[in-house]
């Protein structure tokens, strides 16, 4: 297990299935990962854009163990423990996915994932 690995989330894939009656694409997500552990981590925020009000948008990584699983670029990672976390109930696009260089069957194994979640500077002014 990666120390420091005290969340656990589910993993979203995300889907574009069929088109609405109008055209537009309509997202499906289905549960491919239950009660997996992570170590989660905010990447430091870019204060210039934060100071002149700009939507940004926040980057995580976040080190998935074992790391054998099918994690994809745009599936999505949701929170679901422990429940006093900040980002409980929340969801992740993954932007990145790298692979250690371990042997799949190494219990070392881990999956490294970039994150991405929006935010809107100033919301609660």
């Amino acid at each position: 297990m990666v120390a420091g690995a005290n969340t656990k989330v589910t993993i979203w894939r995300m889907d574009t299935d069929d088109d609405d009656s109008v055209g537009g694409a309509v997202i499906t997500g289905t549960s491919v990962y239950t009660h997996i552990n992570i170590r989660f981590q905010a990447e430091p925020e870019q204060q210039l854009l934060l100071q002149q009000g700009l939507q940004t948008m926040r980057t995580f990584t976040a080190m998935v163990v074992p790391g054998y699983l099918d994690i994809r670029e745009r599936d999505e990672l949701e929170v679901t423990a422990p429940i006093d976390h900040i980002y409980y109930g929340k969801r992740f696009r993954i932007t990145s996915v790298s692979y250690s260089s371990h042997n799949r069957r190494d219990p070392r194994n881990y999956i490294r994932l970039g994150l991405i979640r929006s935010v809107r500077a100033h919301e609660q002014q």
